[in-house]
């Protein structure tokens, strides 16, 4: 029996057909995916829960106004002590650093032989000029006597008087001699010229001393200062005999007294030096000032009224400073929160400054503010806190 034979026309009709089948079966499930209720479909009334808070008011408070500085410990005043006569040698070196010595104290001896020797000739000299004067004081004497009786002539008699003049100033020479010799001796030691602490060193036994050579330095008084560093709007709050404390590298805190300000401000940093003396103290002692020590200290300008708040109520987002302000609560507790920024201070102990951006009446949320946005619903209880 042959095969049967499908003509085009019969395949075309075949494929609409099963096309529209399957069109219908699709719609059909569409259907009945729609007509099945959502079983994780919620209220359109449900609502977001209140978050649970406290209020506080800002309250005004006499704090402590305080300037801080940064600046270095430095001698109040440094002699350098150098040798005045050149070309001896130190036969001793009597200091060392971080000494303390008296006014007057002998830090080092240069070799005096040469000079010693030098001042004993001198001596010798002031000796013979003495005698040549004594003689030519007599022989004027007797010139001024036999001149009037006709002896000597006058030129003769004025000689006299000229040789006991330049006797009389020979004598003064070599007294000046010696008298400069005696202090080339007293300089052969090197003395202290004021009470204080030997900052450097560099003088050494056996070394060929040079006028005007350093050999030490020396902290007069042993008294140091703090050259503290502050903005030039701040220089008129600073007065001299104001207390400032600084906190040295140790950590030992240390009181002093503005003794000065600078006159003239760096026209870089536009910052002014403000001079603290500190007290004096042993150097040796651990935790104690030194001269080169960088200090980080604070400058007591009285006190001010400032409005405050709990630190807890301030939320730093974003890098600034938020409260969340309570604008109203019904019957039932509830409210909504704006949010403010803020521009603030002093902060201390647990509260901080407002310097702008509240009102003094103002309720804001004091706990949980950091779960709160904009317009968020509160729920307040425990009433208001300072």
């Amino acid at each position: 029996m042959p095969d049967r034979i499908v003509l085009p026309t019969q395949r075309r009709y075949l494929f609409v057909v099963l096309y529209l089948a399957v069109l219908y079966l699709a719609s059909a499930m569409l259907a009945g995916c729609n007509n099945e209720p959502a079983a994780d479909a919620k209220p359109e009334d449900a609502s977001k829960p209140a978050l649970t808070v406290s209020l506080a008011v800002p309250e005004t408070l006499d704090w402590p106004r305080r300037l801080p500085a940064n600046g270095d410990i430095a001698a109040w005043q440094e002699s350098v002590i150098s040798a005045e006569i050149s070309n001896y040698r130190l036969t001793e070196v009597l200091v060392n650093v971080s000494d303390r010595v008296k006014k007057g104290q002998v830090l080092a001896r240069i070799s005096s032989d040469t000079v010693a020797a030098e001042l004993a000739q001198t001596r010798a000299a002031v000796a013979e000029a003495e005698a040549a004067l004594v003689e030519a004081i007599a022989n004027a004497e007797r010139a001024r006597q036999l001149q009037q009786s006709g002896f000597y002539s006058l030129q003769q008699g004025n000689q006299f008087l000229t040789g006991e003049q330049t006797a009389r100033a020979r004598l003064d020479a070599a007294k000046a001699k010696a008298r400069a010799d005696e202090i080339r001796l007293a300089q052969t030691r090197i003395l202290a010229p004021d009470d204080g602490i030997i900052s450097a060193r560099t003088a050494s036994q056996g070394a060929l001393a040079q006028s005007g050579q350093e050999l030490f330095r020396l902290i007069r008084g042993g008294r140091l200062e703090w050259r503290a560093e502050i903005p030039e709007a701040d220089m008129g709050s600073i007065k001299p005999g104001g207390v400032a404390k600084l906190t040295l590298p140790g950590g030992t805190v240390l009181q002093g007294r503005v003794r000065a300000l600078a006159a003239t401000v760096d026209p870089k940093t536009r910052n002014g030096l403000v001079y603290v003396d500190l007290p004096a103290g042993p150097a040796e002692v651990e935790g104690a000032a030194r001269a080169g020590m960088f200090a980080q200290g604070e400058f007591d300008l009285g006190s001010a009224p400032a409005l405050t708040l709990p630190q807890t109520a301030v939320v730093a987002r974003d890098g600034f400073n938020y409260v969340f302000r309570l604008e109203a609560t019904d019957k039932t507790g509830l409210g909504k929160v704006a949010q403010s920024k803020l521009t603030l201070a002093r902060r201390i102990g647990d509260r901080v400054e407002v310097v702008a951006g509240l009102a003094p009446d103002a309720k804001v949320v004091a706990t949980g503010a950091g779960f709160l946005a904009d317009g968020d619903t509160v729920r307040v209880v425990d009433g208001e806190k300072k």
